[in-house]
């Protein structure tokens, strides 16, 4: 086989691992050291079929950790209604939410002019991390008036949707009624639970939801990691 041949084959056979999950979107592939030895090729040719990969958007390389195979991003919709587990179906993606915090504390100052409170009153906070697909996508933080709602927190982890939640409190809808995009570099502790580097961006969407007659019953932070996710806004 001519050089061009070897390349090109090395490259199809990485595609082809790619799609069957063998190295699912995030996952480190060999080094170039292993794959020259896996297709008994020097490290020029590997190199060659990895930068052809990446000129396809199919792996991405971070200096001094190696190529990663890049995560297909997910479109999510930011409208008048949105929806996470409803945003995600649309895109064929499954849903997941893990949630890593629960607990009622009193509003700091940004919150508490979001959900129109004074500064310290009691607020429901649920903060967790959204995937999909198995893949981490998000970050979120939602905090809601604890007075309004005093049972919230019980139906959130009996029913596991803000909606669902929501509406055994006596809402059956809301809608959005700002959201504020501001890009970001990714902490420490966002970069772990994302599975980023640290400093690779995020997008961070601010959102203040009302129910019919305008009262703000959610105030939402989300922090998406901006490789993963295609923001689409409006209800299109």
């Amino acid at each position: 086989m001519g050089r061009s041949a070897l390349w090109t084959a090395i490259r199809d056979t990485l595609v082809r691992d790619i799609g069957e999950g063998h190295y699912p979107p995030g996952q480190r592939l060999p080094t170039e050291v292993q794959l020259a030895e896996r297709f008994g090729v020097n490290r020029h040719t590997v190199r060659r079929a990895i930068a052809d990969m990446a000129e396809q958007n199919i792996v991405h390389s971070r200096r001094g950790a190696g190529v990663f195979v890049r995560h297909v991003p997910t479109p999510y919709r930011i409208g008048r209604r949105t929806r996470f587990r409803q945003n995600l179906s649309a895109a064929g993606r499954v849903a997941e939410r893990r949630v890593l915090s629960l607990e009622t504390r009193g509003a700091n100052a940004q919150e508490a002019k979001a959900l129109g409170l004074t500064k310290g009153a009691a607020v429901h906070v649920y903060e967790g991390v959204s995937l999909s697909d198995g893949a981490p996508l998000a970050l979120f933080c939602s905090v809601f008036p604890a007075e309004a709602f005093p049972d919230l927190l019980a139906h959130l982890t009996n029913q596991g949707s803000v909606t669902a939640a929501l509406a055994l409190q006596g809402v059956p809808d809301y809608t959005r009624k700002s959201t504020e995009i501001t890009a970001k570099a990714a902490s420490k502790t966002h970069s772990a639970l994302l599975e980023l580097p640290a400093g690779d961006p995020v997008l961070r969407a601010a959102g203040i939801n009302v129910d019919a007659s305008g009262r703000p019953v959610e105030f939402g932070r989300t922090w998406f990691a901006a490789d993963r996710v295609t923001l689409i806004m409006g209800d299109g």
